[in-house]
């Protein structure tokens, strides 16, 4: 992985997710789950770029899992370390938010595919919920295929490295269920809301040139 920062703006993240709104609207989702805390304003971004007038706004709902722990280094300062297990920290309440995923289109949205492990558990962990709601209605799924839940994914960027944790090959192969508004090499991506100093964060990226996407721009960004 580069050591070199890259300092991604606001500006940048909204274009991104204007940008991918076009082949989101093709999957045409029911429901939004976005993971946090990387997913949250895409998310918002996105629902935002996929509204459209005369129908109702896509819900959002939020699970927080967390594949980073702080390792202490005995001196009394400590470090984030790449964790080997995600952890739950918050997931849905499908009752009060009354929730039903069956027969239902989900993106599920994160700021970036690095290791593929968040997405990976996010994702079968949905699927196990479908089938204890499918359990609970006594819905046999292979009987009702129409009922299956169709799972798409949405992340800002898809870094080029090799990946901890799969994603059915189904979903990798199509361009509407598997969006990465850029495929990257392997960076040190910093994005706005990691960053306290928010003037020096957006002078570094317009410094980069990731700040406004241009594609008319020859020497525009990859990232």
């Amino acid at each position: 992985m580069s050591t070199d920062k890259q300092y991604i703006s606001y500006n940048h993240v909204h274009l991104l997710c204007l940008e991918a709104s076009k082949k989101v609207k093709e999957f045409n989702p029911d429901y939004i789950i976005c993971i946090g805390g990387g997913g949250f304003i895409p998310a918002r971004m996105m629902r935002s770029c996929i509204k459209e007038t005369g129908k109702q706004t896509t819900r959002i709902f939020a699970i927080i899992l967390s594949l980073y722990e702080d390792i202490n280094n005995g001196d009394g300062t400590s470090v984030e370390d790449i964790g080997t297990k995600v952890n739950r920290i918050q997931w849905i309440d499908y009752e009060q938010c009354n929730l039903e995923l069956l027969g239902k289109k989900v993106l599920i949205i994160d700021e970036v595919d690095d290791s593929r492990t968040t997405l990976h558990y996010a994702l079968e962990e949905l699927k196990k919920d479908c089938q204890e709601e499918a359990n609970k209605k006594n819905i046999n799924l292979e009987e009702h295929p129409e009922l299956k839940t169709d799972f798409g994914i949405f992340v800002l960027h898809n870094k080029i490295k090799e990946k901890k944790a799969d994603l059915p090959a189904e979903m990798l192969n199509n361009p509407i269920k598997y969006i990465a508004a850029r495929t990257i090499p392997d960076a040190w991506i910093v994005y706005p809301w990691e960053n306290n100093d928010v003037h020096f964060h957006q002078e570094q990226a317009e410094l980069q040139g990731n700040d406004l996407y241009d594609q008319s721009k020859e020497n525009s960004t990859t990232f």
